[in-house]
């Protein structure tokens, strides 16, 4: 008996509207309002289509815009980036050769201090020699070109003392001989 009730009430056509008659019919118009979309993008497609074209172009002119615009943009802020840096990197550079050269006249002061220390003469000592000893040499050349005739006259003078020295005594000895 169960199973003839069952038959009974779905082959049955309901007579009373239901709580869900509103949303079908709401979800019936918005059918109808696609259906009714979608005829006049047909209908009106090619209009369409030229507007889309023309608001591409548009878009793609104001794109190319604001392109520029921000690559002047960046532009200008690498280049004063760049300028920055560029200051600051001499900045750096002169410091680093002013501090390198500080850096160099200790080390030279402290090699010299320990140098003298060690009785080792300076550059300076040495090139001061070096004059002297030219110097000096000046002297000994004009000296010796003095001495020359000098001596010229000295050897000449001692030349004929042993030429006497001799003559005189062989002539004591022939004195003797004859004694």
């Amino acid at each position: 008996m169960a199973k003839k009730s069952v038959k009974k009430t779905a082959s049955a056509k309901p007579s009373v509207k239901t709580a869900f008659d509103p949303v079908v019919d709401s979800a019936r118009d918005i059918w109808l309002a696609g259906l009714g979309a979608f005829s006049l993008a047909q209908q009106e497609g090619g209009k369409l289509l030229n507007e889309g074209n023309k608001m591409f172009d548009q878009l793609v002119k104001e794109g190319n815009k604001l392109e520029e615009k921000t690559r002047k943009a960046a532009g200008d802020a690498a280049g004063d980036v760049k300028g920055n840096f560029e200051s600051r990197v001499q900045k750096v550079k002169t410091s680093a050769v002013g501090n390198w050269d500080k850096l160099e006249k200790v080390f030279e002061e402290r090699v010299a201090k320990a140098l003298g220390r060690l009785g080792v003469p300076t550059a300076d000592e040495v090139h001061e020699l070096i004059k002297k000893v030219e110097e000096l040499s000046k002297e000994v050349r004009a000296l010796n070109q003095q001495q020359a005739p000098a001596a010229k006259t000295t050897r000449t003078t001692k030349a004929a003392a042993a030429k006497t020295t001799t003559a005189a005594a062989k002539a004591a000895a022939s004195d003797d001989k004859a004694a």
